[in-house]
């Protein structure tokens, strides 16, 4: 068998005929022939190690959540930030913790949702790539800590992240100096992102976000065929994971056609430029593809970014794909958000 390739760049289609920018990859983009032999190795050891772990539904969520701090999940441990500091602001359900990582003079905030199935990870859980953005963009980070189902089902945990968004959207003048708003997240926090962008606007008339980061987000709680159709194979997410995350999250046979729920139903019109950003070995796959190309039709500026073999949230894992995916972001970021 010949050796994989290694890594490839890719020329982006760019297209503006209708007033609407609009880049998309090239259709090479998903052969087996793009990925490099560093990615799937990657992949191959996600696999290896999630197949002789434990099955994390045999857990508690607190007993999953503390292994996820702890590394024994997928995903590697990550330190701490020494300059991250924890306030805390009154939302619907009590007190919400926010993570703050800032620069002295910054030209904007990000506001970051973290990711874990609605139902674990942590703000503090992603410190290093919150410290990039901070650093390499002049952003300073806010990072909410939402309630987490199954103990805090639907709608808490949205709720909680309008309410953070709704104080930055007082507070960053005082606070940061600047009204210049960027959101994202990844997996379960690009949903949420989406869905706090939703609610800014319908509910309070609030357009403040300049950008929107979406990481291999989950934006239709049904399940596309990317996650209905994967099957077994654990390469961090299968379709199990799915949809014990989704009944986990809604518990009141709520309607998963409810915009509020499954975003992709939504009106997207007045949103800002989106970066979707996915893996070809993502189950999640068909959620950021469906979502760019109905941002596009909705008349938002829209960046599809899909990476050749790219695992669920693959920039976890170092590597060049990683580093490749993460400069886009900074670069996306800095161009909607800088000085």
């Amino acid at each position: 068998m010949p050796a994989r390739p290694g890594p490839r760049k890719f020329t982006y289609h760019e297209s503006d005929t209708t007033m609407v920018k609009a880049v998309f990859p090239p259709p090479d983009v998903f052969s087996e022939g793009a990925i490099s032999a560093e990615t799937s190795r990657i992949n191959a050891e996600v696999i290896k190690l999630l197949d002789e772990a434990p099955d994390q539904w045999s857990f508690e969520p607190a007993v999953r959540r503390e292994r996820r701090r702890q590394g024994l999940g997928p995903f590697p441990v990550s330190p701490r930030s020494e300059r991250a500091e924890t306030i805390e602001i009154e939302g619907p359900h009590g007190p919400i913790p926010l993570r703050i990582i800032a620069p002295e003079k910054p030209d904007g905030v990000y506001f970051h949702i973290h990711g874990g199935g609605w139902t674990i990870g942590a703000a503090d859980e992603q410190d290093p790539r919150l410290e990039r953005i901070c650093d390499n963009c002049n952003l300073a980070v806010v990072s909410v800590e939402y309630r987490l189902a199954p103990e805090h089902p639907y709608p808490q945990g949205p709720d909680d992240c309008e309410a953070a968004a709704l104080w930055l959207v007082k507070s960053a003048k005082e606070r940061f100096g600047t009204e210049t708003f960027a959101i994202g997240g990844e997996s379960a926090g690009g949903h949420l992102s989406l869905v706090t962008m939703l609610r800014l606007r319908d509910r309070h008339g609030l357009k403040p976000f300049n950008a929107a980061n979406l990481v291999a987000g989950c934006f239709d709680l049904r399940l596309t065929p990317s996650a209905t159709n994967w099957g077994k194979e654990h390469l961090v997410l299968n379709s199990r994971d799915m949809r014990k995350f989704v009944k986990s999250f809604l518990q009141n046979n709520e309607n998963k056609k409810d915009p509020d729920i499954s975003p992709i139903f939504a009106d997207l019109t007045g949103l800002p430029p989106a970066l979707i950003t996915v893996g070809t070995r993502d189950p999640l796959l068909d959620d950021s593809l469906f979502l760019a190309s109905l941002w596009t039709v909705a008349g938002n500026e829209t960046e599809l970014a899909v990476y050749p073999g790219g695992a669920h949230v693959f920039m976890a894992f170092g590597g060049d794909l990683a580093e490749e995916s993460l400069k886009r972001m900074d670069d996306f970021l800095s161009k909607t958000c800088g000085a």
